[in-house]
């Protein structure tokens, strides 16, 4: 997974054709460590159908502010650089990559 921030978040998600899924999460946040090993192994497994990046919205809140980002973890999923899904607080790995293969296939 990419490690994304303020400097190159516009360039790698906003540009880009196809899927994208961006985990926000804190380090100080027990359920987006938790939850981190589900999403690393979800972008394993959809290796080459969908960019995976992920934000440490310590240094970037204006980041998070700014793409709506009201609590973490938060996932967010941007076809062609349009948001087309997110997923706060309480959901399942198994939700976003329903989700994801919606957004995929449709």
């Amino acid at each position: 997974m990419k490690e994304l921030d303020k400097d190159n978040f516009d360039e790698a998600v906003l540009a880009h054709k196809g899927l994208y899924l961006v985990d926000f999460w804190g380090s100080t946040c027990e359920e987006c460590l938790a939850m981190m090993p589900e999403i690393e192994a979800l972008a394993t497994a959809l290796d080459g159908q969908v960019e995976f990046g992920k934000v440490n919205i310590q240094g970037n809140r204006r980041l998070a502010m700014r793409e709506k980002v009201l609590g973490v973890p938060t996932i967010l999923i941007y076809k062609d650089g349009i948001k087309t899904a997110t997923f706060t607080k309480e959901f399942t790995a198994d939700e976003v990559r329903s989700a994801v293969e919606e957004l995929r296939l449709g």
